[in-house]
Order: C-alpha cells, then sequence, then structure tokens
C-alpha cells in the first residue's frame, strides 16, 4: 500500500532541508580544499605559489560557473543541474590524486571541482526553492539554506584533516570524492518536493516578469539600478571573504600569534555564521533587506576597525571572530531575497548567479590585493583600510535600493 502523499508544509519543510543538506556537502567539501595545500606541496613538489594559483582559479571558476549554471536550470530544471555537478565534483576529486602536476591541480582543482561545487551552490539551490514560497517567507527560508552551507565547514573540515593526519592526503580526497556522491538522495528528495505549482509573485513590479524570455530579463536587470548596487555592495562582500579566509592567519602571525589561534578563529567564523544566516533569514521577514544589507556592512567596518585597534591578544581576536562570524554570509539570505523581490523567482538561479559571480571577482582581488600589499609594504595595514573604506560603501549604495515594505503576515496555526 502506497503512503499518503505529503501535506504542502511538509514538502515545503523538505525541500528547505533537501536544499540545505545538498549545499552543507558541496560547501564542506570545496571549503575543506585548503587543508590540502601543505601536504600536496609536500608529497608532490608542486610549488606552493603554484598550488595557490589552482585554488585561485577555483575561487574564480566558482562563481562565473554559478551563473551559467544558473541559466541551464532555469530552462531546464534544477535537478539535471545538481546531478551533473555531483558527477563533476566526485570525478575532479577523485582525479587529483592522479594527477599531481600544476597542470593537473588547475584542471582538478581549479575547474572540475570549482564547477560541480558551483552546480549545487547558492543560486540553483535557492532559484529551485524560493519560487515554492510566497515572497515573505524567502528570507528565511535562505537562512537556513545559507546556515547548511556553514554546516558543512564544521562537518568536512575535521573530518578531512582527521583522514589526512591517519591516512594521508590521497585517501582523504578520495573520501570527498565519495561523500560528493552523498547529495544524490537529497537531489532525490529536493526533485519529488519541487514538483508543485509555483507561488506568483506579489507586491513587486516583478508581477510580469514570467512573461519575460531570459534575454529580455536580463536586458532589462542590467539597467535597473538597484540590481547593480547590489552587484557593488556583493562585490566588496566577497573582497573582504576572501581576504581574511586568505591573509587572516598570516596577520595574526606577524602579530605573534601561533597558527592555533588562526584555526580556532575561522572555525569560530564558521560557527557564528549559522546563527548569522539564521538571523538574517528571521529579520528578513520583518524588515526591509536593503536596511538588513546597509546594517551588516557597516558593522562590519566597525568591527575591522576594533581589530585593526584592540592589542592582539588570543581571547579578543576570538571575540572578534565571533562577531565577523554573525555578519560573514549572512549577506547571502536578503540579496537574494531582494533579488526575488525585484524580478521574481523565474530567472532567480540566474540573475542571483550573476551577483555571486561579482562576490567572486570581489574574492580574487581581496585575496591577491593582499599578498600584493604584504609583498610591498611588510605588513597588512593598507588592506585593512581598504577593507574597512570598501564596507561603508557597501553599507551607503544598499540605501538606495527600491524594496517594497514587508507585508505582516498573519501567524497561522
Amino acid at each position: 500500500m502506497s503512503s499518503p502523499p505529503a501535506t504542502p508544509r511538509l514538502q515545503t519543510r523538505l525541500l528547505i532541508v533537501a536544499a540545505a543538506a545538498i549545499l552543507l556537502i558541496t560547501m564542506g567539501v570545496r571549503q575543506s580544499t585548503g587543508l590540502f595545500l601543505l601536504p600536496i606541496v609536500k608529497t608532490t613538489g608542486i610549488s606552493i605559489v603554484a598550488m595557490s594559483f589552482a585554488l585561485a582559479v577555483g575561487q574564480f571558476v566558482w562563481g562565473a560557473a554559478q551563473a551559467l549554471f544558473g541559466a541551464i536550470a532555469d530552462k531546464y530544471g534544477a535537478t539535471r543541474v545538481l546531478v551533473a555537478g555531483t558527477i563533476i565534483l566526485s570525478a575532479g576529486l577523485a582525479l587529483v590524486p592522479t594527477l599531481t602536476t600544476e597542470t593537473g591541480m588547475i584542471f582538478t582543482l581549479g575547474i572540475l571541482t570549482a564547477t560541480g561545487a558551483a552546480a549545487g551552490s547558492f543560486s540553483i539551490l535557492m532559484g529551485a526553492t524560493l519560487h515554492r514560497l510566497p515572497m515573505q517567507q524567502r528570507s528565511m527560508a535562505s537562512g537556513i539554506i545559507n546556515a547548511g552551507g556553514s554546516g558543512g565547514q564544521f562537518v568536512f573540515a575535521p573530518l578531512m584533516q582527521a583522514i589526512i593526519g591517519g591516512a594521508g592526503w590521497m585517501s582523504a580526497m578520495y573520501a570527498a570524492a565519495g561523500a560528493a556522491l552523498l547529495t544524490l538522495p537529497f537531489i532525490g528528495i529536493l526533485a519529488r518536493s519541487n514538483g508543485g505549482t509555483a507561488v506568483a509573485p506579489a507586491h513587486t513590479s516583478a508581477a510580469v516578469a514570467p512573461t519575460l524570455t531570459l534575454r529580455e530579463q536580463l536586458r532589462q536587470a542590467a539597467r535597473d539600478k538597484s540590481y547593480i548596487l547590489l552587484h557593488l555592495g556583493f562585490f566588496t562582500c566577497g573582497f573582504h571573504i576572501a581576504f581574511l579566509v586568505t591573509h587572516l592567519p598570516g596577520d595574526l602571525q606577524l602579530c605573534g600569534l601561533n597558527a592555533d589561534v588562526a584555526s580556532f578563529s575561522l572555525a569560530l567564523i564558521g560557527l557564528a555564521n549559522i546563527a548569522g544566516s539564521l538571523l538574517a533569514g528571521w529579520l528578513g521577514q520583518r524588515y526591509r533587506m536593503k536596511y538588513l544589507l546597509a546594517l551588516l556592512y557597516a558593522t562590519r567596518a566597525a568591527i575591522v576597525l576594533i581589530y585593526v585597534l584592540m592589542p592582539k591578544t588570543a581571547l579578543n581576536v576570538y571575540l572578534v571572530a565571533a562577531s565577523l562570524g554573525l555578519t560573514w554570509l549572512a549577506t547571502v539570505p536578503p540579496t537574494a531575497g531582494l533579488v526575488g523581490k525585484l524580478f521574481g523567482t523565474k530567472y532567480l538561479s540566474t540573475l542571483f548567479g550573476l551577483t555571486l559571480m561579482s562576490h567572486q571577482i570581489g574574492g580574487f582581488f581581496g585575496a591577491w590585493l593582499g599578498g600584493v600589499v604584504l609583498a610591498h609594504t611588510g605588513s597588512y595595514q593598507w588592506i585593512w583600510n581598504a577593507d574597512i573604506a570598501l564596507a561603508l560603501t557597501a553599507a551607503l549604495v544598499n540605501l538606495p535600493i527600491r524594496e517594497a515594505r514587508v507585508v505582516a503576515i498573519p501567524a497561522t496555526a
């Protein structure tokens, strides 16, 4: 006897949980690749410069591929994209131990794994999910999905480090390739839960968006001032995050703190980001998301200023790391929510994917310029000042974005 069909509310919950689980795996695997940097350098003879370049290529490819996969998902459906991404991600990871040359690392870690992870990342998952939800629920759903990605860092980073220490980096890479395949059952859940009728956009100028072709929608978005301002703000977000991920450990060592302080600080950032993502999603249902973004960016500027001025003790660094984590990727839910408000959700995967590409372009400059400044001045002071200025600029450029007032929804049983 077949089981009864799931209720709409249960289907919605399954949809969100499945998307969060997929992002947990793809982001967890992707964010753990830095742990392999030194082991690969030590055992293969590949220079650290070459390995860093391969991972830098991966940063850009991950952002650029999301826009491409977003367009494919909008036209043909997210399920095919997610399945293809899983296969590419797993294959890329499995090939790393067999292609231990500079070119091989660029091909596997820089192109294949980044491409596969992009096909199962923010823009595709949110595009596949948010069109099933009323506008007022999309911000919280985005926060839950985003928190799944943050949770992946805590699941995979210690796991991969333990396998590297016990069995070597090659075994850990094969384990990561196998773990990537765990997305397949959740893709099946997402596909089954995503078979209902999309919710029509309301209280937004995007009400006529479903009648547009993708090319017409892109042309309209390119002329939209609010959409351009979102890109500018998200560019600075990528600059900030990539700079910190790449150069915070080195800055702390320049301040006389050991490597354990740096690694624990990054872990605290990820942990706090789970709470920050959920809080941002909850607040986005109650307040205008452009004001939330402005507050997040302004808060970043204040925290970085405190970091620059404070005595560099382990406790102070941990407190700053936890504070930064609350704002870390908390910008993703309101940014995705605003794209949905401006244009509806029919082409959300493509339009949000393009903002993520801007994010990763900013990330490229944050990681690259940090090294340039250190090489020329012997410190990171100039880049910290630039980070503060960019964060304040991002806070200001979000204020003119057009956004309707939040419509309160009566509580339901």
